[in-house]
């Protein structure tokens, strides 16, 4: 019998409120402390450019900053691919299979550098 997936049950529904199927209690605790690094990298860029710092010298540390959000999204996508694409696929419903890859081509088009 096949797993019977529906909005309330999959965080991957059209509902807008939508929360992940599952998260990986390391993959959480590794994005939530790089997150929090990358919030100081933003204040020492704010302070930076306060203090009028040389400008490569402020562009490197934006590049530092975008890196870290890079693999922040990374390991997003890993969770999200591991527990919400994986139920929706394997719900049976082609529909919401269908939906999943078209959101997985669309944020690989968002994320990917240019």
């Amino acid at each position: 019998m096949k797993e019977q997936s529906s909005p309330s049950s999959c965080g991957c529904g059209s509902d807008r409120t939508r929360h992940a199927v599952g998260v990986d209690p390391n993959i959480k605790r590794g994005v939530v402390s790089r997150l929090r690094r990358i919030e100081g990298q933003v204040r020492g860029l704010q302070r930076m450019v306060d203090e009028e710092r040389y400008c490569a010298d402020v562009m490197t540390q934006v590049s530092s900053v975008q890196e870290a959000l890079r693999a922040v999204t990374k390991e997003l996508l890993r969770n999200h691919l591991r527990h919400c694409v994986t139920v929706a696929i394997r719900s049976g419903d082609e529909a919401a299979a269908e939906e999943v890859y078209a959101e997985v081509v669309d944020l690989y088009t968002r994320t990917s550098r240019s």
